[in-house]
């Protein structure tokens, strides 16, 4: 299970597996930046965060609407260890097959996208 502690900085970015996610996989489409973070990366669609990659994992924006594309899938959410605790966030796990079908990323993409643009409303509205 991919966990990141917010207790160890010095953790070293998975540069490879980033320039792998944003070269090939990501690369058709188009309004995508990343972001270093939490020893991690941001990834962004028209500057709102959809997916994370952290410990050479990548993981998708998740709320109600997508949810059970990757319950159906097996997947699981991203989780950190904070002062011996561990929490969940709402990003998922990309399944391998996902990454793999450009057709369906793209899909998948869209989705998380929009979650995450439904989420940054929310706040706003707060």
């Amino acid at each position: 299970m991919a966990s990141v502690s917010c207790e160890n900085e010095s953790m070293a970015r998975d540069n490879e597996f980033h320039d792998y996610v944003m070269g090939d996989v990501l690369s058709d489409i188009t309004e995508i930046t990343s972001r270093a973070m939490f020893g991690g990366w941001g990834i962004y669609k028209d500057k709102k965060i959809f997916a994370l990659i952290a410990d050479g994992e990548l993981f998708f924006k998740v709320g109600d609407s997508n949810r059970a594309d990757y319950e159906s899938r097996g997947s699981r959410p991203f989780q950190y260890t904070n002062n011996g605790k561990t929490y969940s966030m709402s990003y998922w796990l990309l399944p391998e097959e996902i990454m793999q079908d450009r057709d369906e990323l793209v899909e998948w993409v869209e989705k998380a996208a929009r979650v995450g643009g439904e989420q940054s409303q929310k706040k706003k509205r707060r």
